[in-house]
């Protein structure tokens, strides 16, 4: 049975921005869309880069491990973002995990049937290699964060581009509107699990956040973002 999405979020993707009605239905003509359980690995770190995907509902995150053995996760994927299609076009191996954190819808195409849009809508390309520059823009600027800013400060960060991202408002705050880990956190902040643990209670201690089991609510935006720039102090 077919799976019903709404066409809006690919007409708002990295990718399909702005294509012409014609063209984004040929884009869904080609591609495969599937249901994504929680927890289901949609493709592997070394994997061959068979395909390229979008997601359309739900969140997913991207994991890479380490030659030691740990893990790092790179960064949670959202409605309307590409994953593994750079690398796929580039012939190369997928370099980290994609992971379903709760029930989610993807679309996703074969290789040679991507190439094949490439060539008949160019822009398509042209959004890829935009979106994938942004990233490797993030990356660059996170690394420099992990050199140059206490640990609190990379927390604070690291939780306010999770709120700006997936920020959902309650009557409590602005909730992070899927499940996260303390375990994430720290490997997206390169922190500790201890340390997390330790900065989130004195957050919530002082009404900035509110954590519970995995959901996180940033109750004062103003302040973290004052913890992001100038640390606990």
């Amino acid at each position: 049975m077919p799976v019903a999405f709404d066409i809006e979020i690919l007409r708002r993707s990295e990718m399909f921005a702005g294509l012409a009605p014609e063209a984004l239905q040929a884009v869904v003509e080609g591609g495969s869309v599937r249901r994504l359980s929680a927890g289901t690995r949609i493709f592997a770190q070394g994997d061959p880069g068979v395909s390229g995907h979008s997601l359309l509902e739900g969140r997913v995150k991207i994991v890479q491990t380490r030659a030691d053995g740990g893990q790092a996760v790179l960064r949670f994927i959202g409605p309307g973002e590409m994953y593994g299609t750079v690398a796929a076009l580039m012939n190369q191996a997928f370099p980290a995990d994609a992971v379903a954190v709760v029930d989610s819808v993807e679309i996703w195409w074969t290789i040679p049937t991507l190439r094949q849009l490439i060539r008949r809508h160019p822009e398509i390309g042209l959004r890829s290699t935009a979106a994938a520059g942004a990233r490797l823009m993030d990356l660059q600027s996170r690394m420099g964060e992990m050199t140059g800013e206490r640990v609190e400060q990379r927390i604070a960060r690291t939780l306010l581009r999770l709120m700006e991202k997936a920020g959902r408002p309650t009557e409590a705050g602005i909730e992070i509107d899927f499940p996260i880990t303390r375990q994430d956190l720290a490997e997206m902040a390169g922190s500790t699990l201890h340390t997390v643990s330790r900065t989130l209670a004195a957050f919530d201690q002082r009404g900035v956040t509110g954590s519970a089991r995995r959901r996180i609510i940033v109750r004062d935006p103003r302040a973290l973002t004052q913890l992001a720039r100038n640390g606990a102090g």
